[in-house]
């Protein structure tokens, strides 16, 4: 799990250094991407460079090296750092997630794509899905997941 006041605290602006660096959102795509990035290139073991991150994004999104550069991957890893999600190497210009900002971004990337999006596309149908023949104990609890959602929905009412 992440900090309580992780989720709340992302968006507002942080200092790194003697610079004041603006906080996170993790809505747009760009950020979507970068934060992707650094999840797949947290096992390096020698860290990874800003240039690599922008390798890695444009891989990720299709973008042209225009798009998103090297420069463009140096200040998101610098709100990255405000936030205390990665780190410098030392004095190199290689960079590392922390531990406990791992955690962070991984809760936010499963949660956001593996529960919000797939329970708020089940939410939007009016009958539920046809039920499988041979559910697993994931998809049993994947299904009672769907049941109370509609029923969290009803009530606060936002359901259709």
């Amino acid at each position: 799990m992440v900090a309580d006041d992780t989720l709340e605290n992302r968006p507002l602006p942080a200092q790194v250094g003697r610079t004041k660096v603006g906080g996170m959102d993790f809505h747009p795509p760009r950020m979507r991407r970068v934060t992707e990035a650094v999840l797949a290139l947290s096992t390096s073991p020698a860290g990874f460079t800003a240039s690599e991150l922008a390798q890695k994004v444009q891989a990720l999104s299709g973008a042209a090296p225009s798009d998103y550069g090297p420069r463009r991957a140096a200040y998101d890893l610098k709100k990255l750092r405000g936030k205390a999600m990665v780190r410098k190497i030392g004095s190199s210009r290689r960079y590392e997630p922390v531990p406990t900002g791992l955690r962070a971004l991984t809760a936010l990337v499963v949660m956001r794509e593996k529960v919000i999006q797939p329970l708020l596309a089940a939410s939007s149908q009016l009958a539920p899905l046809s039920t499988l023949k041979h559910p697993t104990p994931i998809d049993r609890h994947y299904q009672k997941l769907q049941a109370e959602m509609r029923n969290l929905f009803t009530t606060l009412g936002v359901a259709a």
